[in-house]
């Protein structure tokens, strides 16, 4: 049988440090496949003035398949200072490399499950009634879109006056930022098109249906961002309608949502979010499960799939030797691969492996002993993150 060959893209910072750990585990699991590397990130962004230059793109349309770790992103000033000297003033500007990668390849449906651990030292807990210690069962997949939004990249500074223009045909521009010099004016947009909402709503459906869910939470802001939000609440009710009519469809104000997850996280399993909003609420749900070290994603499109850690770069941990970092986001990452392209039953050897060795207890990184992430947190029983890749691999082989 031919080998599968998947694209490794480290990255930045800790990005370089997890996805090695995460190919270990992958090789432990029985996985066979070819590993090509491709590059990206700020270093080649200082460099080349690209940070997800050509040849990894080609790489990405040849094989299909992306494992990423991380990057380093900077605001625009920033950007500019950092690029090489022959490389300033031509005309290059920084946009993030994986929210290129999501543009380029329709990489429109981005999956994040957020799902308790037993024995997780970092797990919510509440107070009930009586002063009872409650630690809710957290089981919820958020579907982000994940190309358009406040990510779209259509933004000005200092607009010209054909956007100006356009800008001022608005009632409700007129009114309230007329006033304002076009120089000191900065415009994001927020777009949404009924193609792409209309699939990762139906994506977050199908998720439902397949796992016998009842219930699809819409979390936007249809009540004040009319338009847009307006639009993804209006779709998955008639959806809800005349194709799923034994899922309901509840929704819930972003805001509002924030408050909601820190009181009865247990009673949401399927939402779907634009891409800010899923954004925000994704990583809130993340804290209640252990925080971004848990936290894996998938960014899938028609042809092109990219697994990653939600984390960032984290510089000031990637020159830690040994590594501090705890390596669980990125294998977890590595494991809704591996459900994508039909290898279940080794994605789920992993995980069992990864909840065996937590709720065990017995090797534990930095952040899930609660202390402060420097190098002091070994002497205190700490694991590195080497440590923590051989234990796991250590289940999978039992």
């Amino acid at each position: 049988m031919t080998k599968r060959t998947i694209v490794t893209m480290p990255g930045d910072g800790i990005g370089k440090l997890v996805l090695k750990e995460a190919l270990k585990v992958l090789e432990a699991a029985g996985f066979e496949a070819e590993y090509v590397h491709g590059d990206i990130g700020w270093e080649f962004w200082c460099t080349e003035g690209d940070p997800f230059p050509a040849r990894t793109q080609k790489l990405l349309e040849q094989y299909k398949i992306g494992l990423f770790g991380a990057i380093t992103s900077k605001p625009k000033d920033k950007a500019e200072v950092e690029l090489a000297a022959g490389l300033k003033g031509k005309g290059y500007t920084y946009y993030s490399p994986i929210v290129s990668m999501r543009q380029k390849y329709d990489l429109d449906l981005c999956m994040r499950p957020c799902k308790t651990f037993k024995g997780n030292p970092l797990n919510f807990i509440r107070r009930g009634f009586g002063g009872v210690i409650e630690e809710p069962s957290v089981d919820v997949m958020i579907f982000r879109q994940n190309t358009e939004c406040l990510y779209g990249g259509v933004e000005w500074t200092n607009p010209s006056d054909q956007v100006y223009a356009a800008l001022m045909t608005h009632a409700k521009f007129r009114e309230n930022f007329a006033w304002c010099p076009k120089p000191d004016l900065a415009v994001s947009t927020r777009i949404f098109t009924r193609k792409y909402t209309t699939r990762i709503v139906k994506a977050a459906f199908e998720y439902a249906k397949a796992k016998g869910f009842k219930t699809v939470t819409v979390c936007e802001k249809p009540n004040v961002i009319r338009e847009t939000s307006g639009m993804m609440l209006k779709i998955a009710q008639e959806m809800a309608k005349n194709e799923y009519p034994g899922i309901n469809v509840q929704d819930t104000n972003i805001d509002a949502q924030m408050m909601w997850l820190t009181k009865n996280p247990e009673n949401y399993h399927v939402i779907v979010a634009g891409n800010m909003f899923g954004d925000i609420v994704s990583d809130g749900f993340a804290g209640l499960v252990g925080g971004l070290g848990f936290a894996c994603s998938a960014n899938i499109g028609p042809e092109i799939a990219v697994f990653e850690p939600t984390h960032g770069s984290a510089p000031k941990y990637a020159g830690f030797n040994p590594s501090i970092v705890n390596p669980m986001a990125m294998i977890l990452s590595a494991c809704m691969m591996l459900e994508h392209i039909g290898e279940s039953e080794k994605a789920k050897k992993i995980y069992n492996a990864v909840a065996t060795v937590i709720e065990e207890g017995k090797v534990k990184t930095y952040d899930m002993m609660k202390l402060p992430g420097n190098p002091d947190a070994f002497s205190k029983g700490a694991a590195n993150t080497e440590q923590m890749t051989e234990a796991i691999i250590g289940k999978i082989a039992k």
